[in-house]
């Protein structure tokens, strides 16, 4: 960690802070440690029941379960932030609102030309 240098335009990542590795309070240390011993108990549970030779039905995990769900149904997950709206707003208002101004400014010259008589129509029925 000591020779690690910070770019110049981003900041150090938070795991790469020194004070949150030297300078931790012991029930924060037991309870990171705690974690870990949970994350290593769980591991190795699961490569018992993947590496079991008499192994006869699935191995269920049910984290890779939760993901498949919410990869599944992501409208009852959805969460509705400022990026979100924005990007609903760009991709779903926006092209109606231009697409609107186009249609009827082309329509607005055409009427004018009309009026004034300059329209040349390309294909006229009457001439």
């Amino acid at each position: 960690m000591a020779d690690y240098r910070e770019a110049p335009l981003a900041t150090r990542p938070k795991t790469l802070d020194p004070n949150e590795y030297f300078n931790l309070s012991p029930e924060q240390r037991r309870a990171e440690e705690s974690r870990a011993a949970l994350r290593a108990g769980l591991k190795r549970h699961y490569q018992l029941q993947l590496n079991d030779p008499h192994r006869k039905e699935l191995i269920e995990d049910p984290a890779l379960t939760r993901w498949v769900y919410a990869r599944a149904n992501p409208y009852p997950l959805f969460r509705a932030t400022k990026k979100t709206s924005l990007l609903g707003v760009m991709f779903g208002v926006v092209p109606l609102f231009a697409l609107y101004y186009v249609f009827k400014t082309d329509r607005d010259n055409k009427e004018e030309k009309i009026k004034a008589g300059t329209l040349e129509r390309k294909f006229s029925l009457a001439s």
